[in-house]
């Protein structure tokens, strides 16, 4: 798996200026190029031709989604992105259908994607520290991101048939951006996408 695809979630918005998704952008493309990957890439701040976001989704490989996590959501930017995007690739490569039929409607929804082969990775960005996700009586209530919070994230590229790989999230980004900190934080990632791509 040679080609992919990757999608700079982050934007401006209040405090927020999308530096630490560039800097995590920055060090897949970094990774990936010292491998000799096919590399596609898209920063939802830009202006998007939809067919050619829908050529990337089905030319790729394996597409790498990073996006920081607002109010316990993707950006409004990126969330439109995604609906614009997938709604453009309906019979274009991304999705025919829900996947049932009208004969029998009860069954097989989430099952008409057409980018099977495919995978996928998700990285996000939380001022939460991991500790709210894992220890009793904290906020997320020991549920983790990925069956918490992204759940609908990961549905909605099941529908589209692709599959995941494990996700990677940043923890407590906004209080704890120190130097030393961002320097774990891409060790520990690199290590990650290195782990990932020699299973590939």
């Amino acid at each position: 798996m040679k080609k992919i695809f990757i999608i700079n979630g982050g934007q401006n918005f209040a405090h927020s200026g999308g530096k630490f998704n560039q800097t995590v952008t920055d060090w897949t493309i970094e990774y990936l190029k010292s491998k000799n990957y096919e590399i596609k890439t898209t920063s939802i701040k830009e202006q998007i031709d939809l067919d050619k976001e829908v050529e990337k989704f089905v030319w790729a490989d394996v597409v790498i989604y990073h996006t920081p996590i607002w109010w316990f959501q993707l950006p409004n930017l990126f969330k439109k992105y995604i609906d614009d995007v997938f709604t453009a690739g309906h019979n274009k490569g991304i999705y025919k259908s829900d996947g049932r039929t009208r004969t029998n409607p009860d069954i097989n929804y989430g099952t008409g994607g057409l980018l099977h082969g495919r995978k996928y990775l998700l990285t996000t960005s939380w001022n939460a520290p991991a500790t709210a996700f894992t220890l009793p009586g904290e906020f997320f209530e020991e549920t983790s991101v990925d069956d918490g919070a992204m759940f609908g994230f990961h549905k909605m590229n099941k529908f589209v048939g692709m599959e995941k790989l494990e996700s990677f999230h940043f923890h407590d980004v906004e209080k704890g951006a120190t130097s030393e900190n961002i320097n774990i934080f891409k060790k520990n990632y690199t290590d990650h996408l290195q782990q990932i791509f020699k299973k590939l």
